[in-house]
């Protein structure tokens, strides 16, 4: 894989795509998926036009992209133009159509696939990743939902739980990069908040501001990705970490626990610590155990692993990934962040720069090979 080529060849391919009539930010990010697709099979198969490849699958993009957002428009206006609902006049389109979406007759995780392709606009590449499923298999799910629910009446709400899963992947697909997603999942469930005193919701808003809140302090000035333990807590919003924590000691106090309480007190720790140094990571392991018994996902389990490592070394870290599924996400990029701490210089810097070969996004692949460079750096010191 030269990636001195692909980084020759990208303005040359947006240019193309510019003259084709794509707008220059959707070119480039068009081009950014193409180069992720580029990673992924170019070593095995190389094109013999490198540049031909490029240009042909960041067309692609664009063009499914421009469609989505198209579609996606079109379903606003054509709500803006429907009559106001009789019984739920007060509650705002957007939100309805999360709960008609979660359609009684669909099974949870269909109906989440279903209402995040045809509301939350994602794609189904986003939404396989979440689900940590290939995209085919992901594609077929969602056909599954769509056919089922053909010629059914869309006149009943489904599951809130549901609902709150939506709310919870789309923020988190916004997070990654969107704020306009991430701000409208905040809006959809502070309406959520309004309308039931069911605790898991406000969990879920507690959650989500406490993360917002960072999101100032996660990118440079250059969009580098900046890791939470080189973050500027100056610029965290203390308005935010406020409103999140107050939310979520007033859920806690109802003594009816969810996951989304518990991440919201694993969120509220980081948020509540000067530094990575000063942070009760033997509390953050205790929600996570707290969290494990609410829902036991390989992603809590890693993501436990790695507090394990901060709260009792990165040997006792190490050990808790060798139970897991090395195929996992982010799963070699702790383990070479474990190893660095534990020492093992050469190692963690081979562990990084695997890491970047497989990353899901190109800044988190910029990350990672800067991060192998720098633990090589400091082995020829």
């Amino acid at each position: 894989m030269n990636e001195a080529l692909l980084r020759e060849l990208v303005p040359a391919v947006i240019g193309v795509l510019v003259r084709r009539g794509a707008g220059f930010a959707a070119a480039e990010d068009a081009v950014q998926e193409a180069l992720i697709r580029a990673l992924e099979t170019w070593e095995a198969d190389p094109p013999r036009d490198p540049k031909g490849w490029l240009v042909a699958v960041a067309w692609r993009k664009f063009l499914d992209s421009a469609r989505a957002e198209t579609s996606r428009r079109g379903r606003e206006l054509a709500v803006e133009e429907e009559p106001a609902a009789g019984p739920v006049s007060a509650t705002d389109d957007s939100l309805w159509l999360y709960f008609l979406c979660a359609h009684p007759s669909l099974s949870p995780g269909s109906a989440v696939a279903l209402t995040l392709r045809a509301v939350g606009g994602l794609t189904t590449r986003q939404i396989a990743a979440a689900y940590l499923v290939p995209e085919a298999t992901m594609a077929q799910r969602i056909s599954r939902a769509k056919r089922r629910t053909t010629g059914q009446p869309l006149d009943r709400p489904g599951d809130p739980g549901t609902v709150l899963r939506v709310l919870y992947l789309v923020f988190n697909e916004g997070y990654s990069g969107d704020v306009d997603l991430a701000a409208e999942a905040i809006r959809l469930t502070r309406q959520l908040v309004a309308a039931t005193e069911e605790p898991e919701v406000s969990g879920l808003l507690a959650l989500m501001l406490l993360h917002h809140a960072r999101r100032a302090s996660r990118t440079g000035a250059d969009g580098r990705l900046v890791p939470l333990a080189q973050q500027d807590r100056s610029h965290w919003d203390t308005v935010l970490i406020a409103e999140g924590v107050a939310i979520l000691q007033a859920a806690l106090a109802r003594d009816r626990l969810g996951e989304y309480q518990a991440q919201a007190a694993i969120a509220a720790l980081h948020a509540d610590a000067p530094s990575t140094a000063e942070t009760d990571w033997v509390q953050i392991v205790e929600w996570y155990d707290e969290l494990l018994q609410l829902t036991d996902t390989p992603v809590v389990r890693l993501n436990r692993a790695v507090a394990v490592g901060e709260a009792d070394g990165p040997r006792a870290g190490l050990a808790e990934l060798a139970d897991l599924d090395p195929n996992l996400p982010r799963h070699i990029a702790a383990r070479a962040y474990l190893h660095e701490r534990a020492g093992d210089l050469g190692q963690a810097a081979d562990l990084y720069a695997e890491a970047a070969r497989v990353a899901a996004t190109v800044p988190e692949r910029d990350h990672l090979t800067r991060e192998a460079a720098r633990v090589r750096q400091a082995l020829r010191s």
